[in-house]
């Protein structure tokens, strides 16, 4: 074993390491699903400007640029699920000698955070199987689903997103998805300024408010496109 691979494992084996990757990890999805929102949003935009973002990501570095961001992202997510439940068996196993009320709520609570976290990763593959790997519908070979950007033939990823959303059990599973989402990164985002040493007793009252602040603007933002649809109508 040499010395990088030494230093990578008790960085992993200590607790202050995993915090960090979890930490990170966190930072990273919060920025992602920020940006993720704002290009999403444009679907209100209407089918042509829709169509233009979708054909523009897709075609990034001759098309690798997606790929790349997308294994990025999945690594991201893997190792943010895989280090926070390292640290909560770490920690339960820690606690079992003097376990009292407060670190048996602490338990509960950290294992709340990694059910709903793996709902969200079950959530993110169907997204990707469905949008993305287009399986089990007819993105693919239906004509109605092609459309011409800049001359050159392209999917039309809006007709896509307000087709995929007039269904309603994918609807309903997109929004308990989101909402399990928004109410991990109530408890994610404050943690991530405690990890990182940036949380005291003065700022507590504004990180909490930030952290609930933020996790309302994506929740609102994120199911205001398939309420549209389902229910208002949108893209009719």
């Amino acid at each position: 074993m040499n010395a990088l691979t030494r230093c990578l494992a008790t960085f992993w084996s200590s607790s202050i390491g995993k915090k960090l990757i979890v930490a990170v990890t966190g930072i990273v999805m919060v920025l992602f699903l920020a940006g993720h929102l704002i290009g999403n949003l444009v679907v209100f935009m209407g089918p042509e400007p829709f169509n233009e973002y979708a054909y523009f990501l897709h075609h990034m570095l001759h098309g690798l640029g997606i790929w790349l961001f997308r294994l990025v992202m999945l690594g991201t997510v893997a190792a943010h699920i895989a280090a926070t439940v390292a640290l909560t068996l770490q920690n339960r196993a820690a606690r079992k000698a003097y376990e009292c009320a407060a670190t048996i709520q602490a338990t509960r609570s950290s294992l709340t955070m990694i059910l709903s976290g793996s709902m969200i990763f079950a959530f993110v593959v169907y997204h990707l199987l469905h949008f993305t790997a287009r399986i089990f519908n007819q993105y693919d070979t239906l004509d109605r689903y092609k459309t011409m950007v800049d001359g050159k033939p392209a999917h039309n990823a809006w007709l896509m997103v307000i087709d995929g959303f007039r269904w309603s059990p994918a609807t309903f599973f997109y929004v308990i998805a989101v909402s399990l989402l928004c109410a991990h990164l109530m408890h994610g985002v404050g943690s991530v300024f405690q990890t990182l040493g940036l949380r005291s007793k003065k700022s507590a009252v504004l990180i909490q408010q930030l952290s609930i602040g933020y996790s309302l603007v994506i929740w609102l933002g994120f199911i205001s496109i398939p309420i549209a649809i389902l229910v208002f109508g949108f893209g009719r």
